[in-house]
């Protein structure tokens, strides 16, 4: 069976065509899953639209009110759907069970005998333990900052990759974390300094501490080279002596720091009505649509979940635990090779960087 089970056509315009004969009405087109109603797709006959009243439709069969000439080119394009591009280097995970089933389970197999829940749990903890280091699991959102200086953590969102914020020529400005800032829990005090409690006898917070009001409401730094003061570089280093500055500290970029407690980003007062990139990663597990692996890492994903269901079963030789081990070991090993993505030529031109005398 094909990998490839559509039409080009399908695939580039979300159309498929239908070559209508003598006086046929109902053309059957094999869309999957079927658009729902009149209202996702357009008819075209010779490249010519037609009205919605002159058809009706029902589950990929368009019948038309009036017989078409022979030789009729009749196409449907779908227009409520999302594209499925660059779908073709990815393994959906019913496809990673169904496979793993034919190939380790079975008489006279590794695994004699595996229910398909305990497949599905191994293949999941593979993927996500993949998308932290090996899968090409990187995600990225992008806002204008508001005058809060805060930024929601994704719904998905596992660790940060980097921030930045875009320049007006698209260049996007890495920012750098603060190492000396927080928002910590403020508790609430009264006029003796006591602490103040809720009718439970919990300790009642404030909503934003201290800290972070005085941070979000420091001056903006001028964006100059011989500018040291403000909230972006630290003052007590670079005032005087440049030399020796941390560069990390040596920008005007912007800080922020991440309060996972709370699930926000916190910026500095610069980066007030910028548009911000977050890079981040997550276990691709969030939704039905993500949970698909690279070809490239197709078999490291079998290799774990071979490892873990032999792993967790009683009298299980453990020369064939150490043995999976290894090969799930070479298989990310592998994966995350093939997915680094070098080029011999692009890693020629940056090598040849290395041949350049630098004056002094």
């Amino acid at each position: 069976m094909p990998l490839f089970n559509i039409t080009q056509q399908q695939y580039y315009d979300n159309s498929q065509q239908l070559i209508a004969s003598a006086g046929q009405t109902a053309f059957t087109f094999n869309f999957s899953p079927a658009p729902a109603a009149i209202g996702d797709f357009d008819i075209f006959v010779n490249d010519i639209e037609v009205s919605a009243s002159t058809y009706s439709y029902s589950n990929n069969v368009v019948t038309f009110s009036s017989a078409q000439t022979a030789g009729d080119v009749v196409v449907l394009k779908q227009i409520a759907v999302n594209e499925q591009l660059g779908n073709y280097q990815y393994v959906s995970i019913d496809d990673l069970i169904s496979n793993f089933q034919v190939n380790y389970v079975g008489e006279g197999k590794i695994i004699r005998k595996v229910k398909i829940p305990e497949i599905s749990f191994h293949v999941q903890r593979a993927i996500a333990e993949l998308s932290y280091d090996t899968l090409r699991s990187q995600k990225s959102q992008e806002i204008e900052v508001p005058p809060s200086l805060t930024m929601r953590l994704p719904h998905d969102y596992v660790n940060y990759v980097k921030l930045s914020w875009k320049d007006n020529a698209g260049i996007e400005r890495v920012l750098y974390p603060a190492r000396k800032t927080s928002n910590p829990k403020a508790l609430l005090q009264d006029g003796a300094y006591d602490y103040s409690y809720n009718e439970d006898g919990t300790l009642l917070e404030a909503a934003n501490s201290n800290t972070w009001i005085d941070f979000q409401n420091a001056d903006q730094p001028t964006n100059t080279v011989e500018s040291v003061s403000g909230p972006d570089v630290d003052a007590t280093l670079a005032e005087g002596r440049r030399y020796g500055l941390t560069p990390e500290n040596a920008q005007f970029n912007g800080l922020y720091f991440i309060d996972n407690s709370r699930g926000y980003i916190y910026f500095s007062s610069g980066l007030n009505n910028k548009t911000v990139t977050l890079k981040y990663i997550s276990d691709s597990l969030g939704t039905e649509e993500e949970i698909r692996v690279h070809k490239f890492a197709e078999e490291a994903v079998y290799k774990w979940a071979a490892h873990g269901i032999l792993s967790s079963r009683i009298n299980t030789p453990e020369y064939i635990i150490a043995r999976f081990k290894k090969e799930r070991f070479a298989a990310s090993r592998k994966a995350k090779l093939r997915l680094s993505n070098l080029k011999t030529e692009e890693l020629n031109l940056i090598m040849k960087n290395k041949s350049k005398i630098i004056k002094h």
